[in-house]
């Protein structure tokens, strides 16, 4: 299972633009997939998943700020493809990491 984090930017000029307006049709577009799982934060959103899911979902919400008008999106995708350790969740990665502070 692969794990990724995306952030999705749109860059749009002109006052009253908001990017909560964008990211939040975002999250309904991953509400009403069942590809991936998905965590929004304070910087972008987790997905979990199998990676050629995870690139699919990408794609797709690499387009919501287009849909809505914005002339140009900038998105940042990381992701985690282990062939090791294939079924460790995101809440795993970070339980192992505050095991050790």
């Amino acid at each position: 299972m692969a794990t990724a984090d995306i952030t999705v930017i749109g860059l749009r000029t002109g006052p009253g633009s908001h990017a909560s307006e964008y990211i939040a049709e975002i999250q309904r577009r991953l509400a009403a997939q069942d590809k991936v799982t998905y965590e929004l934060h304070g910087m972008g959103t987790s997905l979990q998943g199998a990676a050629d899911d995870i690139f699919a979902v990408a794609a797709e919400l690499h387009k919501v700020p287009f849909e809505m008008g914005v002339p140009r999106v900038y998105t940042v995708l990381k992701l985690d493809d282990p062939k090791d350790r294939p079924d460790q969740t995101l809440t795993e990665k970070v339980r192992a990491v505050e095991a050790r502070i």
